[in-house]
C-alpha cells in the first residue's frame, strides 16, 4: 500500500458527511466548480468513441488522480457526496486477478493488526505454472501462526512449518482476517504460498446505448427498472481494493439505488416528473430528467403476505458471505411481517426438499429454528427448487393476498435447467399465476448476475445483491414494502423527439430494458414492475438543433422535419398495468425547454456519470 493510498483512506474516513439535505446540496455545488476546474479542454466538438479526447472520461480521471495528492484531497472532500470518490480501506492490491491454480508469494514487514496493517507491496518473483488443486501429498509453504479455513470447509492449525492441505482443497483463509479469494484481505499472511479459487462470475449487460439521430430514430422505447444489484456489486468491488469489471456496470440500477424527493402522486399509483438542464460534462448538450414516484400505501392497507424462502444451501454456499449472511439477513425481515402473514422454506442442493411447512410469522422460534438447521453442500438443483418453491406458493395463495418466492444464493445453477434463457422461459410460464419472484445475491467469486437478472426480470420481481448485513437492512427492512407489494406492473416508458428542436440524442443505460416501438403498445409484452414507494429515473442526454455538439451531418436528400410544435422537444409516454389487470393505462407529458430541474436531479447525474466512468463509456461530450 502507498503513503497517498493510507491518506486518502484516512481523509476520506474523517471527510464523510452525515445525511443532511442542506450539507448534499453544498456539496453538490463544490462538487461542480471542482468538476469545471478539472475538466480539461471544454470547448471544442465533442468526442465519438474512436476520439475521446476530452470531456467527462479525461476530466473526471485527472481529477480522481489528483484526489490521491494531499492539496487534491484538502479540495474535493465533498465528492463523496456525489459518488465521484472512492473508499479502497485494503491492506494489499494485486494488478491482475489470481486464477486457478496459481499461488502467490506475499511478503509483509510484520504481523498485521486490525487497527494498524503493515503491509508491503509483494516482491516480484516468478509465479509456477497454473496447476490442479493440491492433494493430501503436497504441502503448503504457510509461516503463520493461526488456523486455516480449506476450500471443503475443514480447518486446521497453521504453524511455522510446512502444512498439508486436505486432499483436494485449497486454502482459503489464514486466520480471521485473511481471505485468499481474489482481492481479498491479506492481514497477518507472512511470506506464505496461497491457493485461490477461480472467478466464474457471469453479467446480464449490453452495449452502451448508441448516438441516435432523431430525424432517423425518433423514438426510444424501454422498460422501467428498479433493480439495484449492480451498485452492489460495484459498491463490492471497489471497498474490496479493485475495480469492477466493466460488464457488472448497469448505469440505471445504480441510478436508481438512492432515494430521491420527487413529487408524490395524487390519482395514479405513480407520478412522473420531467426537467431539462445542462449537461455537467458538455455545455452544447443538455439532459432531459425523467423522475417517477410510486405512491407508498396506508400503513394498515396492505394485504396479508405469503412467502416461500428459496434458499441455495449448495456446496458453493458455505462461505460467511454466503450461506451465514442470508440467514442474519432472514432474520431481519422477519421482525418486519406481521402476524398474519406466512413463511414457507424450500432449500434446494444435490435435491429439492420443504425445510417449514407454510407458518405463521408469528411463529418466529420455529421459523428461526428451521433457518438456523441449514447446512451447505451438494450440487445446485436450480430448477427443482423452484418447481417446489412455486408448488409451495400456489398452495399457501388466497384471494387478496400477495404470495412471493424469495430465492436467495449465489447464482451457480449447475444441476438440472440452469440456461438464462431457457430458465426465462420456464418463470415467464409460471408468472401468470400471480406469484411474484424476486432473487437475492450473495458471495462473489461464482456469482452468475445473468441468471438472476433472467429469474427476476421474467418472474415479476426485482433482483438485488446483498453484501453486507446493512445491505440486508435496506433491502430487507427499510424498503420492504417496495420490494414486496407492486402497485404497476409491465410498466414501460417511451420518449418520441421532436426532429425540429433535437438533433440528437442518446439513453444513459438501461440497455438489457430495451424494447421495440411496437412493444409499447402491445400489452402482452413483459416489462418492469414498481413496488410501492419505488422511484425511477431515466437520464437522455441530447443535442439541440444547431448545437456545434452535432456529430451527424444532414442528409443530402432527406425532408426537413414538419411540425408544428417547434417549441416541444419531445413526448413522454408511460403505459402501465394496475396489479391482475391485462389491460394498460396511458400517461402522457410533454417536454419543453423551460422545465425546471426537480430535486435531487444533479445528483442523479452525478452517479450517472460516475457509472459511465466505471463502464467505461465513451461519452460524447
Amino acid at each position: 500500500m502507498t503513503d497517498d493510498l493510507d491518506d486518502f483512506k484516512a481523509a476520506m474516513t474523517a471527510a464523510t458527511p452525515s445525511p443532511d439535505a442542506a450539507k448534499k446540496a453544498a456539496d453538490l455545488v463544490l462538487a461542480r466548480k471542482n468538476f469545471e476546474t478539472l475538466q480539461g479542454s471544454q470547448g471544442g466538438a465533442r468526442p465519438t468513441v474512436d476520439r475521446p479526447a476530452t470531456g467527462l472520461w479525461t476530466g473526471v480521471k485527472t481529477m480522481l488522480n489528483k484526489l490521491t495528492t494531499p492539496a487534491g484531497l484538502t479540495a474535493s472532500t465533498a465528492l463523496v457526496a456525489v459518488g465521484l470518490v472512492v473508499m479502497l480501506p485494503m491492506d494489499f492490491q494485486r494488478s491482475e486477478p489470481l486464477r486457478l491454480g496459481d499461488y502467490e508469494t506475499l511478503t509483509v514487514a510484520e504481523p498485521a493488526t486490525q487497527d494498524a496493517p503493515n503491509v508491503v507491496p509483494r516482491q516480484a518473483q516468478p509465479r509456477p505454472a497454473p496447476r490442479s488443486a493440491p492433494v493430501a501429498s503436497e504441502r503448503l509453504l504457510l509461516r503463520n501462526n493461526g488456523t486455516g479455513v480449506f476450500r471443503d470447509g475443514s480447518q486446521g492449525a497453521i504453524a511455522n512449518q510446512e502444512t498439508p492441505a486436505p486432499s483436494g482443497a485449497g486454502l482459503l483463509k489464514m486466520s480471521s482476517d485473511v481471505d485468499l479469494r481474489g482481492g481479498g484481505r491479506y492481514g497477518g499472511a507472512q511470506d506464505g504460498l496461497a491457493f485461490v479459487e477461480p472467478d466464474t462470475e457471469n453479467f446480464a449487460n449490453a452495449p452502451a446505448n448508441p448516438l441516435q439521430v432523431t430525424s432517423e430514430t425518433p423514438v426510444s422505447t424501454f422498460s422501467i427498472d428498479v433493480d439495484t444489484a449492480s451498485y452492489s456489486f460495484v459498491r463490492s468491488s471497489l471497498t474490496g481494493g479493485q475495480l469492477p469489471r466493466p460488464e457488472a456496470v448497469r448505469i440505471e440500477e445504480m441510478v436508481n439505488y438512492f432515494p430521491y424527493a420527487y413529487p408524490g402522486p395524487t390519482d395514479a399509483p405513480f407520478q412522473p416528473s420531467v426537467s431539462v438542464m445542462p449537461t455537467p460534462w458538455n455545455a452544447d448538450t443538455q439532459l432531459v430528467h425523467i423522475g417517477i414516484q410510486g405512491a407508498l400505501p396506508e400503513t394498515d392497507a396492505r394485504p396479508p403476505l405469503n412467502l416461500v424462502f428459496l434458499i441455495d444451501t449448495s456446496g458453493s454456499m458455505n462461505q460467511a458471505n454466503k450461506l451465514p449472511l442470508l440467514n442474519q439477513s432472514f432474520r431481519l425481515m422477519l421482525s418486519q411481517l406481521r402476524p398474519e402473514d406466512e413463511v414457507a422454506i424450500v432449500a434446494y442442493a444435490g435435491s429439492a426438499g420443504q425445510v417449514l411447512a407454510p407458518t405463521k410469522a408469528s411463529e418466529r422460534t420455529t421459523i428461526l429454528n428451521a433457518l438456523n438447521a441449514l447446512q451447505s453442500g451438494g450440487g445446485t438443483a436450480g430448477q427443482a427448487g423452484l418447481q417446489q418453491a412455486y408448488s409451495v406458493a400456489e398452495q399457501m395463495s388466497n384471494d387478496g393476498e400477495v404470495s412471493r418466492v424469495i430465492l436467495a444464493t449465489d447464482g451457480d445453477f449447475n444441476v438440472g435447467l440452469n440456461d438464462p434463457e431457457a430458465l426465462k422461459a420456464y418463470i415467464t410460464g409460471k408468472r401468470d399465476s400471480g406469484t411474484y419472484l424476486s432473487v437475492l445475491g450473495f458471495g462473489r467469486g461464482n456469482l452468475d448476475d445473468a441468471t438472476m437478472q433472467a429469474l427476476a426480470q421474467n418472474g415479476n420481481g426485482t433482483a438485488a445483491y446483498i453484501d453486507t448485513l446493512s445491505e440486508a437492512q435496506k433491502v430487507l427492512v427499510d424498503q420492504l414494502t417496495g420490494a414486496l407489494f407492486p402497485i404497476a406492473n409491465d410498466v414501460k416508458i417511451q420518449v418520441e423527439f421532436n426532429p425540429a428542436t433535437i438533433a440528437e440524442y442518446r439513453l444513459i443505460g438501461y440497455e438489457t430494458r430495451a424494447l421495440k416501438r411496437e412493444d409499447f403498445n402491445n400489452d402482452k409484452v413483459d416489462a418492469g414492475d414498481i413496488g410501492a414507494g419505488h422511484r425511477v429515473t431515466a437520464l437522455y442526454e441530447i443535442t439541440p438543433v444547431g448545437s456545434p455538439a452535432q456529430l451527424s451531418d444532414p442528409l443530402r436528400y432527406g425532408t426537413s422535419a414538419e411540425t408544428g410544435q417547434n417549441d416541444e422537444l419531445g413526448f413522454l409516454r408511460l403505459r402501465y398495468k394496475e396489479p391482475g389487470q391485462a389491460t394498460s393505462q396511458l400517461i402522457e407529458t410533454v417536454i419543453t425547454a423551460d422545465l425546471p430541474a426537480v430535486p435531487d436531479a444533479g445528483f442523479a447525474t452525478a452517479i450517472a456519470g460516475f457509472g459511465q466512468l466505471l463502464k467505461g463509456v465513451a461519452i460524447h461530450g
